[in-house]
């Protein structure tokens, strides 16, 4: 069983930067895939990065890439999101989340523990 507690969210000018944690618990942590997914008023929620367990491979959204940045301490049971250049659209609430099988993924079905968001606002 995973515990997921995101922080980190706000306001921030467009072109500004952000970065989101997300405190995990229990003991397995370290075995997990993590991601961030993002979910704006009235749409579904949209994968945004994900993690493998090792740290070793990570994967983002087209919307995001070369913008963002994901990465763990599973010494500290953290992953981080760092959002740089930050644009109007990437105002959403932003969600971590835990992935058993391990390798990080891009299907939210994949994932079985989530936290329960920090939100972001980007304003123009």
């Amino acid at each position: 069983q995973v515990q997921l507690v995101e922080s980190g969210g706000g306001l921030v000018q467009a072109g500004g930067s952000l970065r989101l944690s997300c405190a995990a618990s229990g003991r397995t942590f370290s075995s997990y895939g993590m991601a961030w997914f993002r979910q704006a008023p009235g749409l579904a929620r949209e994968f945004v990065a994900a993690i493998s367990w090792t740290g070793g491979n990570t994967y983002y959204a087209d919307s995001v890439k070369g913008r963002f940045t994901i990465s763990r301490d599973n010494a500290k049971k953290m992953v981080y999101l760092q959002m740089n250049s930050l644009k109007p659209e990437d105002t959403a609430d932003y969600y971590c989340a835990a992935d058993a099988y391990g390798m990080g993924s891009r299907v939210i079905a994949n994932y079985n523990y989530w936290g329960q968001g920090t939100q972001v606002t980007v304003s123009s």
